[in-house]
């Protein structure tokens, strides 16, 4: 009875073992040659790395200096297909808040901000700072071509709108 029980596991497992390396075969393009898989250097990665995320306020295109994070990576797919368009409204004197419609992923951490800042705020608020402040944020990115007082003039005169959207890189 336990040389039966063990031929049966034993065939079992070999039956496991070959669907699986079937199925690696199948999934890198090895198996039937019919399969349509994307490869390093197709044309769709090089469409994507041709593209960058930028950054509009009202008809004003700003220059970002993005982080490389799991939030600014969901940004990005969410302007994939098209510019996404936040309605920003002054708070405090010295920040824009935004909702973005979705939760982003998040790594809060307690931080000083500054003047050209952009940061997510619970998840689902970008918020572009004019001024500073000191709060838990998952950071975004940085305004690297304005200074204080134009980031003051762009953003402190009232609600804005604010564009972000995947264009060919110049």
């Amino acid at each position: 009875m336990k040389k039966y029980l063990l031929l049966v596991l034993l065939i079992t497992m070999l039956l496991l073992m070959s669907a699986c390396s079937g199925e690696q075969q199948s999934a890198s393009g090895h198996a039937s040659g019919t399969e349509d898989v994307k490869t390093e250097g197709s044309d769709d990665d090089q469409d994507e790395e041709e593209k960058m995320l930028r950054m509009y306020i009202g008809d004003t295109e700003v220059s970002v200096e993005w982080q490389e994070n799991q939030s600014v990576d969901a940004l990005k797919e969410l302007c994939k297909d098209e510019p996404l368009t936040i309605s920003m409204s002054m708070y405090g004197g010295f920040e824009q808040v935004g909702p973005l419609g979705v939760a982003l992923p998040r790594s809060d951490v307690q931080t000083r901000t500054e003047s050209g800042d952009i940061v997510l705020y619970s998840g689902d608020q970008m918020v572009v700072l004019y001024g500073s402040n000191s709060w838990a944020y998952t950071r975004l990115g940085h305004i690297t071509d304005q200074s204080e007082d134009s980031m003051r003039e762009l953003l402190g005169n009232g609600n804005v709108q604010i564009t972000l959207c995947m264009e060919d890189k110049k």
